[in-house]
């Protein structure tokens, strides 16, 4: 997720200043468990801030919006029952015998992390959580190349550090590139990534590629924050490519997203859903 396009870097952040575009979740203060300021929602994770991502779904506390989307499952559908074995070894089964992620990546572990997030696949109607299913597995089929790969290819030789975020430090002897199933990538996901699921995402952001229950856990926690708001809401699937790599969107890299719209029609078609509309972005 957000590769190290200038665009997509820009972009973000504008998004942190006006913390009001669908797709992102930038927090004014963060603190997880809260004790935000007055005019500040505490989110479902435990962040202060303003918007859909902190006021809406599961928002604890402040101005919540009271016509947020149900924070309890409404679809009655299992994700188990729809990442089936077959389903998820269909995927994994297409990376070579060699990739660092065939022996690493599990549907267990997915399905381990995901009992962690509920609202995940379950929200809106029957096809409306296949939908989101099938795009939170469009795109980590496409930022881990069928879960062949767990870390950037070079990414080491990259630079993910914004010393914008102070919040965020970067540690001089670690690199920030993409690792886990969406690639987290930057301090600043890395960071606020670390304090919601309980490790040192600053000092030891190789822990996403070492341990597969953190790596699903960063996946999660990304998407919760920036993804599902969006496919839920009914923006399409479009709306997805530009939250997570927004760089690609306008031209920017059109072959990827088209892959990346491939692999989801393909899985909605999988699940018996049509995929809607906005596709691309």
């Amino acid at each position: 997720m957000a590769k190290s396009i200038k665009i997509a870097r820009a972009l973000l952040k504008i998004l942190l200043v006006s913390s009001l575009v669908a797709g992102f979740s930038p927090a004014h203060v963060f603190g997880q468990d809260c004790g935000c300021a007055a005019d500040l929602c505490c989110s479902q994770y435990g962040y202060c801030g303003v918007g859909d991502p902190y006021c809406g779904t599961g928002c604890r506390s402040g101005p919540c919006y009271s016509s947020s989307t149900p924070t309890t499952p409404s679809s009655g559908v299992s994700v188990a029952d729809v990442v089936t074995d077959s389903f998820f070894n269909s995927i994994i089964g297409q990376a070579d015998a060699g990739c660092a992620g065939k022996s690493f990546y599990t549907r267990q572990a997915f399905l381990d992390v995901a009992g962690g997030y509920p609202e995940f696949g379950t929200v809106g109607s029957a096809d409306d959580s296949k939908r989101e299913i099938a795009a939170f597995f469009a795109h980590v089929t496409h930022e881990t190349g069928h879960f062949c790969y767990i870390e950037e290819i070079d990414g080491a030789s990259k630079d993910y550090c914004d010393e914008d975020y102070t919040q965020y430090p970067c540690n001089p002897n670690k690199g920030y590139y993409g690792r886990g199933p969406l690639q987290i990538s930057w301090n600043y996901n890395y960071g606020p990534a670390g304090q919601s699921i309980g490790f040192d995402g600053l000092n030891s952001p190789e822990t996403v590629a070492n341990d597969v229950v953190v790596s699903f856990k960063t996946a999660f926690w990304f998407w919760m924050n920036n993804v599902h708001s969006v496919i839920t809401s009914g923006q399409g699937f479009g709306a997805t490519i530009r939250a997570i790599n927004g760089g690609e969107c306008g031209g920017g890299n059109s072959a990827a997203v088209q892959a990346r719209v491939q692999y989801y029609t393909d899985y909605c078609n999988q699940f018996g859903v049509s995929p809607g509309d906005n596709l691309t972005c």
